[in-house]
């Protein structure tokens, strides 16, 4: 499935999981459907499993946006408290829909903990309170971290998933990783299929452990990131230069930024330390992932980063925040970098490298191999300093349940395709007026279906429009031509989207996920 089908199912109000393999775009997706919720004046819910996750997204955990706190189950004492919250209901009752990111660290019974909460805030018996929920992630990550001597339960088997009953949206595009015989690899981790010849392949990958090659280093634990990290940094000449966090808000929410913050609270760097963005701005050229090395300070002190693609950037400070019903509770500022000669896997989950070394030697959790390798655009791009036989296991659960999930997929993607472009824009128009959102700005006496269609209608002259047999025999007659879909849309004056629906619908272009 399309990044633009998942948004168009998102659009239409549904409980949805937007799941897909690492680099497939799920968090642009949802980014996408946040701004487009926000444009229209309906309340949206950012939050994720982990601090590090909610900061990506700009929002906050699940515990603390549902008010559970570190609890896991709740009593009938535990929810009359939360009800007498009254600042917490009157922001759960605004909230029309609910994005949990990073779901694959989610326990069952927290999903279900938070489901009660929200029914009882929210005064109403449906599924998560009524609301619409957006579970995001990717299963073959990192895992829920269990409780001694308990099995691990993901969110997939709370009864609170079931309820929900979440469309699955499995994104099929490929934006990090360019090498196929890359993907293919890391392909078969998540299948479990012939791990043997692919630990075979990974060795070949291994370095020695006193290798200096310039590209961040990934490791298991905290002690391995740290020590390498202020090594290297001492052993650099020059002027040391300072950088303290800054904040605004309340105290709490101000050190639960803090603590989830990629870029330090005190940030020392010095001409030639190895650095890596912390955040997203496409404008100005970096991602978070995005390597580079010190090379200068500007006259305000602000550093100049040198990156792989030989672009310099001044790296001038940025804000991380929690927001509300759209207003900001508590900000940090900081420079967005931080120390890369080595990172911990989990810090850098999310992120996409050019390259890195890898030290999988003592890998202990499902995924945690999976998740560091997939960091990496090409297998020509990884270096392994060691690699034992639990760092290409996901959990076996997962792999059963994948299958399911793609079979989910494909089964909404047929409905989504019965589905005419008009009665499309018009549930989706419906879904707004139910949750009190806004039009969009429009000239005086126009429905907002209208102008919505001739708005689009300017650029493609036949969007929403039926199609005649004879157009079906002519697409079909360009498209065994050879034209890209993007061709035909211009030569049809029709979306993209309409047009591989119709190839769809014609039995010309086979279904994925």
């Amino acid at each position: 499935m399309t990044q633009g089908q998942a948004l168009s199912i998102l659009k239409l109000g549904a409980n949805v999981f937007l799941t897909g393999e690492p680099g497939s775009g799920k968090t642009h997706t949802v980014n996408l459907y946040i701004q487009y919720l926000r444009e229209h004046g309906i309340n949206v819910a950012v939050t994720a499993s982990t601090g590090i996750a909610a900061t990506h997204l700009g929002g906050t955990t699940i515990h603390s946006w549902s008010g559970i706190g570190i609890k896991k189950e709740l009593t009938d004492r535990d929810l009359a408290a939360l009800c007498n919250n009254s600042r917490l209901v009157n922001k759960v009752r605004k909230t029309k829909v609910l994005i949990i990111d990073e779901i694959s660290m989610l326990e069952a019974r927290t999903l279900f903990a938070v489901e009660n909460a929200t029914k009882v805030l929210c005064g109403n018996t449906k599924p998560l309170g009524g609301l619409q929920v957006v579970f995001v992630g990717d299963f073959f990550q990192l895992p829920p971290i269990p409780q001694e001597n308990e099995d691990v339960k993901f969110a997939f088997e709370s009864p609170s998933w079931d309820s929900a009953k979440p469309v699955v949206c499995y994104l099929s595009e490929q934006y990090r990783q360019n090498d196929k015989y890359f993907t293919s690899i890391l392909k078969s981790i998540r299948n479990r299929d012939g791990l043997s010849q692919i630990y075979q392949i990974l060795s070949a990958r291994k370095v020695d452990v006193t290798i200096e090659k310039t590209i961040t280093r990934l490791y298991s634990h905290n002690i391995d990131v740290d020590t390498i990290n202020s090594r290297k940094l001492t052993a650099l000449a020059g002027e040391e230069h300072t950088f303290q966090m800054t904040s605004l808000g309340r105290k709490t929410l101000i050190e639960r930024i803090k603590k989830s913050c990629l870029s330090p609270e005190t940030l020392i760097l010095k001409k030639g330390a190895r650095v890596i963005f912390t955040k997203n701005n496409f404008e100005r050229g970096f991602v978070n992932g995005t390597l580079g090395e010190i090379v200068a300070f500007n006259e305000n002190g602000i550093p100049i980063v040198l990156t792989k693609q030989n672009r310099k950037i001044e790296a001038s400070p940025m804000e991380w925040s929690i927001e509300e019903q759209d207003k900001v509770l508590a900000s940090v500022t900081q420079i967005p970098l931080r120390l890369a000669w080595a990172l911990t896997v989990h810090k850098g989950q999310g992120m996409t490298l050019d390259s890195a070394i890898v030290d999988l030697s003592d890998a202990f959790e499902y995924g945690q191999g999976y998740v560091a390798i997939s960091r990496v655009r090409s297998l020509s791009g990884l270096f392994l300093l060691g690699l034992n036989k639990r760092a290409l296991e996901v959990h076996p659960k997962i792999a059963d349940i994948d299958i399911h999930f793609r079979k989910q997929s494909i089964d909404a993607l047929k409905l989504l395709n019965k589905i005419s472009e008009a009665d499309l824009l018009n549930k989706q128009v419906s879904f707004i007026r139910v949750c009190g959102g806004k039009k969009k700005k429009q000239t005086e006496g126009v429905s907002e279906r209208s102008y919505s269609v001739e708005l689009i209608r300017k650029k493609y002259k036949n969007a929403y429009r039926p199609w005649s047999n004879k157009e079906d025999a002519d697409l079909k007659r360009v498209y065994q031509s050879g034209k890209k879909v993007y061709e035909i849309a211009d030569m049809f004056g029709r979306q993209p989207g309409s047009i591989r629906s119709r190839l769809t619908k014609l039995e010309l272009l086979e279904i994925s996920v």
